[in-house]
């Protein structure tokens, strides 16, 4: 991960109120306005995030795989559905499909994801900061928010802007 990246995602982790404030100031927001403001800052921070540089989602945060997903990439790799999920795949305490062990298994040494053109649904919306309905996804950004550093720089520049 680039040293930038680290930074950006070890200061708002050592200031948790960061996030706690930032979430509750959009949760306040006129309906629409989180959204937004939310949008333009995901364009701005994607335009300096290159996640080949970091890919900590796929490292540390495992995707709930569809069924969709599931036959789409077992479909890929020239297995059954039964297959790939007997291989890969383990229920968690949702009863939801993830990966059996993180980092993802398709994550390769470079950071180039093996079934990029299959990934998971999950995978394709993440960080999910460009989703309609920001504050109804809150406590899903705030965890992305420790996980992405796009999402913290997102983070970062609301509190510079709530503190004028």
């Amino acid at each position: 991960m680039k040293p930038e990246y680290k930074s950006l995602l070890e200061h708002l982790n050592k200031n948790p109120k960061t996030v706690k404030k930032v979430s509750d100031s959009l949760k306040k927001m006129r309906k629409g306005d989180a959204d937004k403001i939310m949008h333009r800052l995901h364009d701005e921070a994607f335009e300096t995030t290159d996640c080949l540089q970091c890919a900590n989602c796929c490292t540390t945060t495992g995707p709930l795989l569809t069924t969709k997903d599931i036959d789409r990439i077992a479909k890929h790799l020239g297995l059954k559905p039964t297959q790939f999920i007997e291989q890969y795949l383990r229920v968690d305490e949702d009863n939801d499909y993830v990966f059996r062990n993180m980092p993802c298994p398709f994550l390769g040494s470079d950071n180039y994801c093996s079934i990029y053109e299959e990934r998971p649904k999950a995978c394709r919306e993440y960080p999910h900061t460009d989703r309609v309905n920001q504050q109804g996804i809150l406590s899903l950004t705030r965890k992305n928010a420790k996980i992405c550093p796009a999402v913290a720089q997102i983070f970062l520049k609301i509190e510079m802007k709530m503190k004028g």
